[in-house]
């Protein structure tokens, strides 16, 4: 960057020469260096830090300093200057239905028997395919990233497409693997929900974004049985849960 070749510039004139180069070798190096007006960190809670730098290696937070201690510290292969900017964690969407994007906006008025029974459900089973889980969970993806949020956790069919999809684009996920009793484009029954989920944990369990949650659509659509089952294989793998449990 300027202000870095402006510094290496800086070594090779005057007395103290050689010892401002030792200094600039001895400089961390990092990926990338953001310098921010604020920086909003998790802890400690509800405090921005002024004129702060967060330091990058390796895709992984090396340093949150003030900008002049990093400017001094980090030699940054990529430097982002943000003067009037808030850097913060990304936002996570905790509930998701990411391919239902392309049905936003049906029947969203009417109550939820209504609206499941006499309108999502016939939409789903008419329009949910493989490519339609592809193009809606890339917009959805689209969008979440456009308003900051880096991570969401689904629930939907055909959870391989979501993984691979998120997985190509960079983002964090938790794949919901879908569990209902009624058949359709991903299933055939309860057994056939859980083999394929069974079988797509499996594939993703050492995945560096993609991670893996047992989701049982509602008690409403998946029978006593089929959810013991599910709590016992959760409890055995050490697998979370994602449920719609209690709609309004």
């Amino acid at each position: 960057t300027s202000s870095q070749g402006d510094r290496v510039a800086a070594t090779m004139r005057g007395p103290l020469a050689g010892w401002n180069l030792r200094l600039l070798f001895s400089m961390e190096k990092v990926d990338s260096l953001i310098n921010a007006r604020w920086v909003i960190p998790v802890e400690p809670d509800c405090e921005a830090l002024d004129y702060h730098s967060v330091a990058i290696r390796g895709g992984r937070i090396l340093a949150v300093v003030p900008t002049a201690e990093a400017e001094e510290r980090f030699e940054a292969t990529d430097v982002i200057d943000r003067p009037g900017h808030v850097v913060m964690p990304g936002l996570v969407n905790s509930h998701t239905h990411a391919a239902m994007t392309l049905l936003r906006g049906i029947a969203d008025d009417l109550p939820l028997e209504d609206w499941l029974r006499g309108h999502i459900w016939p939409a789903e089973s008419r329009w949910v395919s493989a490519e339609f889980v592809a193009d809606g969970t890339e917009l959805a993806i689209a969008e979440m990233l456009r308003s900051g949020t880096t991570c969401f956790s689904d629930m939907y069919y055909f959870p391989d497409v979501v993984a691979r999809t998120a997985a190509r684009l960079g983002m964090r996920v938790c794949v919901g693997l879908i569990v209902l009793d009624l058949p359709s484009a991903w299933a055939d029954s309860a057994n056939d929900y859980i083999a394929k989920g069974l079988a797509l944990r499996d594939e993703y369990k050492a995945h560096p974004l993609v991670t893996t949650a047992f989701a049982p659509h509602a008690p409403y659509t998946v029978s006593a049985e089929s959810l013991t089952r599910i709590r016992k294989l959760s409890d055995e793998l050490d697998t979370p849960m994602h449920v719609h449990l209690h709609e309004t």
